[in-house]
């Protein structure tokens, strides 16, 4: 039991279940079963223990979305290190800052490598390594090796649920972005509901067209996919191409997809322009980070024949925190940002009291995939955990069908950056390529 209880150890257990599946591909490029997968993981992160990374050390990720990084990323909670995935497009101020602020003690990065973000590790004294894998039946190279690595050393180490195995920011603008640490039992608990309300099993496959450094394709797109014995593929560009995407998933049989409501636009729009030949046959398609408008969520269902299912999520709660069901489990709204999953939901007032159905107030919520709290920053914990409950910040009501409808924020945030706090009223800024 203690195994489902951290990803780590629901990762072990779905490898052990589905050895021969497919679980990662890059496309046009290779496949790694569940197995294999599991092995390269298991040997990148006997690499980093003979690097000298130790149980609680910060290991900063930064690369496009590549197998290297899955794996990395993987073996970095794996030796019950804290993984910092950061955006491979800030400058070197904003590496510094983040670099920083988590207290990285490594880099890793593509054999490429990356300039701003070496530059600002050099000058806080952060060691800096590059993973690679040319082949599936290679090994990850990385370039740390302090020692001989030992193939059994990883095997006594023990992934615990409280384990802090991701450390990500929100930024609100309106003050220093807040670290927002997760653990391993946020992680798995985030999989769990995101596997049981789309029913993902070993029989669905997706293509990653969200970045991986952000909690919506990390969690959403990625590790639940692992998390449920089901098919990932990423994009031979370790982006997202609007001219490649139908073709790759009509060629991995993907049978959904997540994604945010710019993306969507985009998809929409060279569907008009160039049409595919044919479209796979998808059980549903997911948005999410950002309002998606119901004339935009009815042109996306009438182009491609399956239901679009909104959801809401934010990096405190390890991202899903209500969705739209599929269309067995409920009607889908547009406009609503559906039902609770997996966790407790309450509108609150100021007073911290209950409010009926249609009456508005601030969205709470509290659960195993909540994190405990911000990263040294006592004053904004003061403010989001009160009554016993998470505040998210966003005001909004449940319809007498308990399904959630957001109206706007508490305090409306600027955008920095890009990347705001406020999860469901913005967009991730991501550099689109057709």
């Amino acid at each position: 039991m203690m195994e489902s209880l951290t990803l780590t150890g629901l990762l072990k257990q779905v490898a052990g279940e589905f050895p021969s599946r497919r679980a990662l591909s890059v496309s046009g490029k290779f496949d790694l079963t569940y197995a294999r997968l599991h092995q390269l993981v298991e040997g990148a992160a006997s690499l980093l223990l003979a690097g000298g990374v130790k149980a609680g050390d910060v290991v900063a990720l930064t690369f496009p979305n590549t197998v290297e990084f899955v794996i990395m990323f993987l073996a970095v909670i794996r030796v019950r290190a804290t993984a910092v995935p950061l955006n491979s497009a800030y400058t070197a101020d904003e590496f510094e800052f983040y670099l920083s602020d988590s207290e990285s003690k490594l880099l890793l990065t593509s054999q490429e490598g990356n300039e701003a973000a070496q530059a600002a590790a050099s000058k806080l004294k952060i060691t800096h390594a590059t993973a690679s894998l040319t082949e599936a039946e290679a090994e990850v190279k990385l370039s740390l090796i302090h020692s001989e690595p030992d193939p059994h050393s990883v095997a006594k180490l023990v992934n615990e649920p409280s384990d802090a195995a991701l450390f990500l920011h929100t930024s609100g603008t309106t003050s220093r972005p807040k670290g927002v640490p997760l653990s391993q039992l946020n992680l798995a608990s985030s999989v769990q509901n995101i596997k049981s309300v789309y029913k993902l099993t070993e029989s669905d496959s997706t293509v990653i067209v969200l970045p991986l450094f952000h909690v919506h394709g990390l969690l959403a797109g990625l590790l639940s996919s692992l998390g449920a014995g089901a098919a990932v593929t990423l994009p031979a560009a370790g982006r997202f191409s609007a001219s490649t995407f139908w073709s790759d998933m009509l060629k991995y049989n993907a049978t959904w997809y997540t994604a945010v409501p710019t993306i969507h636009q985009i998809v929409l729009d060279r569907h008009l322009s160039k049409p595919e030949p044919v479209y796979p046959k998808l059980r549903f398609i997911r948005s999410c980070s950002a309002s998606l408008a119901p004339a935009i969520l009815a042109r996306l269902e009438e182009a491609f024949g399956a239901p679009v299912l909104e959801a809401y999520a934010m990096t405190e709660a390890t991202h899903l925190m209500a969705s739209n069901p599929l269309p067995e489990n409920g009607p889908h709204k547009p406009g609503s940002v559906g039902r609770p999953v997996g966790q407790e939901m309450a509108i609150l007032d100021e007073n911290g009291a209950q409010q009926e159905a249609n009456v508005s107030g601030e969205v709470c919520l509290r659960g195993p995939n909540v994190t405990k709290g911000y990263k040294n920053n006592p004053e904004a914990n003061k403010s989001a955990f009160q009554f016993g409950w998470f505040h998210t910040g966003d005001l909004g009501f449940f319809d007498p069908d308990g399904y959630l409808h957001l109206v706007g924020r508490i305090k409306e945030l600027i955008n920095r950056g890009g990347n705001v706090s406020s999860p469901y009223f913005s967009l991730i800024c991501i550099c689109i390529y057709t």
